[in-house]
C-alpha cells in the first residue's frame, strides 16, 4: 500500500529531483562560512535541469548555480533556488591527428580529471593539477595555472538555458574567455547551467615550463626534459607548500587575481619595488604577483576576526574557525586598500561574493 509522502503534493517534475528545503551550505563552500539555501536541488543529469526548468515553482523561482564551491564567499542566506552541479561522467571522445577531446560531467572534481586524464594516457592538464572546483566551474572562471590556462585545453561545452530549457553547445570564441573571465560572468551569468565540458588536449604533447616555480624544480633536481606525469609532481608539489588543503583549513584559493598593467606602470613600480614579481606578456603588458603585493604590505599571516591571510602565500585568505563571510569581505577589503595605497592598483578578488 502507497503511503502518501511530502513528494506526493509537488508537480511532477519536482518529484523526481534530489531536493532539501532549508539545507546548510557550509559543506558545500570550500571556506567552510555559514549560510542556508531556502531550496537546494542536487542536478545528477541534463534532464534534472530542464525538470527544473520545467516545474511550474522552480522553473520560476531566480536561480543561484553551485558548483565544488571552491570561488564563493557566503556573506548571507541565499533565497534563491540553488542548483548544485554533481553530474557525473568522463571518457575520451575521439582521437585526431592534432588532439584528444575528453569529455566530462560538469559535476566531476577537476583535480581528478586532470589525474585520470595521466592515468589514461592523455598529457595536457598537468599545470592545472589541484586547482580547486568542479568541471563545470572551470570554463566559467576560465581557470588556470603555471603558463596553461582552460581555454588553451578547451573545446566546446554544452549548457541548458534556464529559461527555455534548451541545450546549447558553446566553442571557446562563443565563451569569451578572458583573464579569469567568460560569458558565464557576464552575459549569461546565472542563466544557464553548464553540463558537459569537452577538452582538447594538443598532440603531440609539449611541456609547458615557463614559471619559476617549475624551472626552480628542473634546477634542483636536474630533470631538464620532464615528462607530464613530472610536471604534475611537481605542480603537486609547490601547491601544496603553498597553498593550505580546503579540507583542514577554509579557503577558496587564490583570492585576489594578478593585476596586469602597463609597460610604464611596471617601470614605476620596479622603480619604487626593485624585487617585485612580474611576468611578461605577449601584448607587452605585464602580470604582477598579486601575493607578492599583500605581503610587501606586511598582511602574510594577519587576521580580522577569524579571517585571515594564510602564513605561507599572502595570496590566500582563510577561515581560521567560525568565520562568517563578513569577516572575510571586511579583510579583503582592508587588503585592498593597502595595495592601493602603497602600489595604486586595485586588487580585484577572484571568488563570487553573495
Amino acid at each position: 500500500m502507497h503511503t502518501p509522502s511530502a513528494a506526493d503534493s509537488l508537480p511532477v517534475s519536482s518529484a523526481l529531483l534530489d531536493l532539501e528545503r532549508g539545507a546548510s551550505l557550509r559543506e558545500f563552500n570550500t571556506f567552510g562560512l555559514p549560510a542556508t539555501a531556502q531550496t537546494l536541488v542536487h542536478l545528477h543529469s541534463e534532464a534534472d535541469v530542464k525538470r527544473v526548468v520545467n516545474d511550474p515553482e522552480l522553473g520560476r523561482a531566480p536561480k543561484f548555480i553551485l558548483g565544488g564551491g571552491s570561488n564563493l564567499v557566503l556573506t548571507q542566506d541565499i533565497d534563491r533556488c540553488v542548483l548544485k552541479v554533481e553530474i557525473k561522467g568522463i571518457r575520451l571522445l575521439e582521437t585526431r591527428d592534432d588532439a584528444w577531446i575528453v569529455e566530462v560531467g560538469a559535476g566531476e572534481r577537476w583535480h581528478d580529471t586532470v589525474a585520470w586524464c595521466l592515468d589514461q594516457g592523455l598529457p595536457g592538464l598537468e599545470n592545472m593539477a589541484l586547482i580547486p572546483g568542479t568541471v563545470g566551474a572551470s570554463p566559467v572562471q576560465n581557470i588556470g595555472a603555471y603558463g596553461v590556462e582552460l581555454q588553451d585545453r578547451f573545446e566546446s561545452l554544452d549548457a541548458v538555458d534556464l529559461i527555455t530549457g534548451r541545450t546549447v553547445t558553446l566553442t571557446a570564441a562563443q565563451c569569451h574567455f578572458g583573464y579569469r573571465d567568460s560569458i558565464f560572468k557576464q552575459a549569461l551569468a546565472g542563466k544557464s547551467v553548464i553540463t558537459t565540458v569537452r577538452l582538447r588536449l594538443p598532440r603531440p604533447w609539449q611541456p609547458v615550463l615557463g614559471y619559476l616555480e617549475l624551472e626552480r624544480k628542473m634546477a634542483e633536481t636536474g630533470i631538464t626534459a620532464p615528462d607530464a606525469r613530472q610536471i604534475f609532481d611537481w605542480v603537486c608539489e609547490v601547491r601544496r607548500a603553498k597553498l593550505p588543503d580546503p579540507a583542514v583549513i577554509g579557503n577558496s584559493g587564490s583570492f585576489f587575481k594578478n593585476p596586469v598593467v602597463t609597460a610604464e606602470q611596471c617601470r614605476d613600480i620596479i622603480g619604487r619595488d626593485p624585487h617585485v614579481v612580474h611576468y611578461a606578456l605577449e601584448d607587452g603588458t605585464f602580470k604582477l604577483a598579486a601575493g607578492w603585493l599583500i605581503d610587501a604590505c606586511g598582511w602574510k599571516g594577519k587576521s580580522i576576526g577569524r579571517a585571515g591571510v594564510y602564513e605561507r602565500q599572502a595570496l590566500v585568505l582563510v577561515n581560521r574557525g567560525g568565520a562568517n563571510g563578513a569577516e572575510v569581505v571586511t579583510l579583503a577589503r582592508a587588503i585592498q586598500e593597502s595595495v592601493y595605497g602603497r602600489f595604486g592598483i586595485r586588487l580585484e578578488p577572484e571568488p563570487v561574493v553573495v
